[in-house]
């Protein structure tokens, strides 16, 4: 279930004329009956409401005062979010002739033309408040508060997302609600503007209208509005220079493709778009990659794994995200893991469709190929789950079942294409002449397409910082490692990152410096391990300068592999 709660504006919406009609009525009741929280978002005052709509317990939480007040019908607790402006300014205001002001918790209202005084008034008194129109009303708020302020504070009491609430309304004020929802429905009646921007506008009018939604939420959890959500995640740009995207909900993807071509570079650009728009994910990490990804809190390091309650406590707040690090668990110990955490995050799912995401690094560490307990995970629907892998057949083909997008980079796009169709029992797609470069990419929905479609990938901000780090402090493979062997081959001093590098620099001889500069070594290090093709032509041009002494050449090269790498991580 993508859509856990449905929010409501009242007056213009739900209401006709201040009164909520028994069709209304039982379709919010049908909507709590699906498992789905019911909220009220609201201008008027808690008693107000009370005295034209007795049926307050319908809803989970009601967000009064247009945001500043949040009200649980279930216990009448009252929760304001803001502080009240001073008696004195309501005074004014009736003293100066504004009719029917009204005092809420925190709201003072009164209509249309007094908004004029309204405002002279915050002005001579120099109070933070703002003004709100609604259709004549004039609601005097502290600064910053609106409805999407309340509901935001009445779905973290519910440990839900906006993204997964349908929300529902007519009027100015109920913009700022609506933009924060996953989906958002305008009534017939609505005002032009609140049409516009609404994802559905229903055919029917008040409570007509809202029933129209009742029934489609309860139909299809309103799948048939996918491609209409402003919602999108973009992760590079098509042949036409237009985003690349895909849905924020549903799609199963697989990244895989050879080494160094860019699978960390898309799931992190992927990471990225979901922390903007603040989706809440959890990547599993197998490797230690994303230790230092900013945007999650990160659980485990290499000397003590983490546990499967330690995820699920940083994932109970939605605003949080966790990257799991599987460094301090054993190979075998992996998949079994990964099958409890996902079972824990299928319940987790189930309640509150949070987290949104699941990114899997180096898949077939948690999902082999030859891990037939894979299908005992797969009870509920998985959804928004990203995989990513050097081969797909060397993951669990019940997880492979589940994939809807494939998308290949580096090398051998057809190859990975061919070897996931035989995994899963399809034909392969159209083929692509040739290797991908650095940063390209070709997605296939193989369900629904018979040829890939080329984009080429954001570059995230993190990779860049990742990959600097890694180079400066990191570890690099024996093959990967730059090393000083002198020209007659004495030496053997091996460099496994830069920080060593430099120590070496400082430490070898003349001869032996100018050795691997002059035949070109330490550029091609540069240019084909850290991928730095910039300073590797600088370092190029440096070898070739004969006038360059030693102690120049070691001082520009460290000045500039400082500047790019060792400050910068």
């Amino acid at each position: 279930m993508r859509y856990h709660a449905l929010a409501c504006d009242y007056d213009g919406t739900i209401a006709w004329h201040g009164k909520v009609d028994e069709p209304t009525i039982k379709a919010l009741e049908q909507v709590r009956e699906s498992g789905r929280k019911l909220l009220l978002v609201t201008g008027r005052e808690v008693d107000d409401l009370a005295s034209v709509f007795p049926r307050l317990d319908l809803f989970d939480r009601i967000v009064a005062e247009n945001g500043a007040l949040l009200y649980r019908p279930s216990t009448r607790e009252e929760r304001a979010l803001a502080e009240a402006p001073p008696k004195k300014f309501s005074d004014t205001l009736k003293a100066r002739g504004a009719e029917r002001v009204s005092v809420g918790r925190v709201i003072v209202a009164t209509w249309e033309p007094h908004e004029t005084t309204a405002l002279e008034v915050i002005r001579e008194m120099g109070l933070e408040l703002q003004v709100i129109f609604n259709k004549g009303a004039v609601m005097v708020l502290p600064s910053g508060i609106n409805k999407a302020v309340g509901l935001v504070h009445a779905l973290a009491e519910l440990d839900l997302s906006p993204h997964n609430v349908v929300g529902i309304g007519d009027a100015e004020n109920d913009h700022a609600f609506l933009t924060l929802c996953e989906c958002s429905v305008a009534v017939s009646n609505a005002l032009p503007t609140v049409k516009d921007q609404a994802d559905w506008v229903t055919e029917g009018s008040h409570g007509l209208g809202v029933q129209e939604l009742v029934r489609a939420l309860l139909t299809s959890d309103l799948a048939e509005l996918e491609d209409r959500l402003h919602h999108k995640l973009v992760l590079g740009k098509d042949a036409s220079n237009a985003d690349f995207t895909v849905h924020p909900y549903g799609a199963n993807m697989l990244i895989s493709g050879t080494s160094g071509g860019g699978k960390s570079t898309l799931a992190t650009a992927l990471l990225e778009n979901l922390a903007e728009l603040k989706y809440q994910f959890l990547v599993v990490d197998p490797e230690g990659d994303y230790s230092t990804f900013e945007q999650a809190i990160v659980l485990g390091d290499p000397q003590r794994p983490p546990s499967v309650q330690e995820v699920l406590d940083v994932l109970t707040k939605g605003d949080r995200s966790a990257a799991v690090n599987l460094v301090g668990l054993h190979l075998k110990e992996r998949p079994k893991f990964f099958e409890a955490l996902l079972s824990r995050i299928q319940e987790m799912r189930a309640k509150t469709g949070r987290p949104h995401w699941i990114i899997v690094d180096e898949a077939h560490h948690v999902l082999p190929a030859s891990w037939d307990a894979a299908g005992v995970t797969l009870s509920q629907r998985v959804y928004g789950t990203m995989l990513v892998t050097l081969e797909a057949d060397r993951v669990s083909p019940a997880i492979l079942s589940t994939i809807e997008l494939v998308i290949a980079v580096g090398d051998k796009p057809d190859e990975m294409f061919r070897i996931f169709a035989n995994s899963v029992g399809s034909e392969p797609p159209k083929s692509y002449q040739g290797s991908l470069e650095r940063g390209e990419a070709l997605a296939w929905f193989w369900r629904s397409s018979p040829a890939p479609v080329w984009f080429r990938s954001h570059v995230p901000r993190a990779e860049l910082r990742r990959h600097r780090r890694k180079y400066a402090e990191g570890e690099l493979p024996p093959d990967q490692s730059f090393y000083f062997r002198g020209p007659e081959g004495k030496l053997n001093l091996r460099a496994q990152n830069l920080n060593v590098f430099l120590q070496m620099a400082d430490g070898i001889d003349d001869d032996t410096w100018n050795y691997h500069l002059r035949e070109g070594d330490i550029a091609r290090w540069f240019r084909e391990t850290i991928k730095d093709s910039e300073l590797a032509e600088q370092i190029d041009r440096l070898g070739d300068d004969e006038e360059v002494s030693a102690e120049d050449s070691r001082r520009v090269i460290r000045e500039e592999i400082e500047r790019r790498y060792i400050l910068a991580a």
